[in-house]
């Protein structure tokens, strides 16, 4: 392996260039360090992940000239220059974006990753963030790589041979850490209660972003022989291994085994994980595809919403015409749950937003993304109870919703609905 230093490797970087960036926990601090140091020399270098945490530093208003984020998942260090000058959103399914690489409607000029050492026989590993950075390694015309001991050797499709890599750098930088669990609030923990009382013993789960997921995880103790297939997992999931709930008996998928593409924690879940057999992460194109997902019995998918509106059309990636995620694995869940048999979809969020505006609406705000449609949508969970849309009229439909909103808002929407639906 080639080892040159930050500064040498993002040399090779040039102008005009697209640049894809490993994400969640595997972001790659350290070359985004090396990169900013050479913003000056750079215009119009275009920064291609679907998402990133921690300080990456090209971010900021002064290098807008410099870089530009072609952003396939909008996360918070990028919000801004996607809802401003310098970067913009595709929408696209998590389990597609394989296919942009592959036929270079998204070319890749670079990719940088952030890997474990090689071992005995020169295989490194993507570490906690598999999903689409395989097909990136094997697409980009360059691939850097920052090889860092405190990156967990993962298990799966995440191996890549020390000879398909360009440039290595050497790196000892602590991993991006996040705790869900951290400032649960009451409500939550009903709206998790509320979720946890559809799920069956072994049964498998999907679980999206956020403190939501990890609160029903916490509701679960008492369920028998739970499984795993998941787009992402946090540190609830390891409780829950440690405690005998999830045992991943039943899957059809990778039996005894939590499958997933990426994970974010803190660093007791990034040690569980390393080495660990009982965790297989794999590329977001198969964890994701509806075929693979639909297979599983009893398949949950917990995902959930910005907003919805009364006939169950739910926007979960922009507040109006500002971007805030993205399409990410939500809807390739949601049908992969729904078809599953004995399957449940479910979208859980509070009945308002912190601002106590209504979640659950009579239309969504003008500009506003429908990621999962209302012909989609199954189950729709608050701390006010839960609603079964499948299989029921408009007029019905808003009956449900409105029972779960919060009071303050219901008469408004009756009526609303009344004027709608005469």
């Amino acid at each position: 392996m080639k080892l040159v230093s930050a500064a040498e490797a993002v040399a090779h970087i040039q102008s005009n260039q697209n640049v894809f960036v490993q994400g969640s926990a595997a972001t790659p601090l350290h070359l985004l360090k090396a990169l900013e140091q050479r913003a000056a020399q750079l215009s119009n270098v275009q920064i291609i992940s679907v998402s990133m945490l921690g300080d990456i530093g090209i971010n900021k208003p002064e290098y807008k000239d410099n870089f530009f984020f072609n952003s396939l998942f909008v996360s918070e260090p990028i919000r801004r220059n996607v809802n401003e000058t310098n970067g913009d959103y595709i929408p696209v399914f998590l389990s597609e974006i394989h296919t942009l690489f592959e036929r270079e409607l998204l070319p890749l000029d670079v990719a940088l990753i952030h890997i474990s050492p090689p071992d005995k026989h020169g295989f490194c590993s993507l570490g906690v963030s598999v999903d689409v950075a395989r097909p990136a390694v094997k697409y980009a015309k360059l691939v850097i790589a920052q090889v860092n001991p405190n990156m967990p050797r993962t298990h799966g499709d995440g191996l890549i041979h020390i000879s398909e890599i360009n440039l290595v750098v050497q790196c000892k930088d602590e991993l991006p850490e996040v705790s869900y669990s951290m400032g649960v609030t009451d409500t939550e923990r009903a709206i998790a209660r509320n979720v946890a009382s559809l799920i069956e013993d072994r049964a498998t789960l999907q679980l999206g972003i956020g403190t939501i997921p990890d609160a029903v995880l916490s509701c679960l103790t008492n369920h028998k022989d739970l499984g795993v297939h998941t787009e992402m997992f946090s540190d609830g999931v390891m409780h829950l291994l440690q405690k005998g709930v999830i045992t991943n008996k039943y899957k059809h998928k990778h039996r005894d085994k939590v499958s997933a593409t990426f994970a974010i924690g803190t660093r007791s879940l990034y040690d569980f994980v390393d080495d660990n057999p009982e965790f297989v992460f794999l590329g977001a194109s198969y964890v994701n595809d509806v075929s693979v997902i639909k297979t599983n019995p009893k398949m949950v998918a917990i995902n959930s919403a910005i907003e919805i509106d009364i006939t169950g059309q739910v926007c979960a990636d922009s507040i109006g015409t500002k971007h805030f995620s993205g399409v990410g694995g939500q809807m390739d869940f949601i049908r992969g749950a729904s078809l599953s048999q004995g399957g449940k979809a479910i979208i859980a969020m509070n009945s308002v937003t912190a601002k106590g505006i209504s979640k659950i609406t009579p239309f969504l705000k003008e500009g506003a993304g429908v990621v999962t449609t209302r012909a989609h949508m199954h189950y729709v969970v608050t701390e006010y109870g839960i609603a079964n849309l499948y299989g029921k009229n408009l007029r019905q439909r808003a009956q449900a919703l409105i029972a779960i909103a919060h009071p303050d808002h219901q008469a408004a929407m009756e009526r609303a609905a009344a004027e709608r639906f005469k």
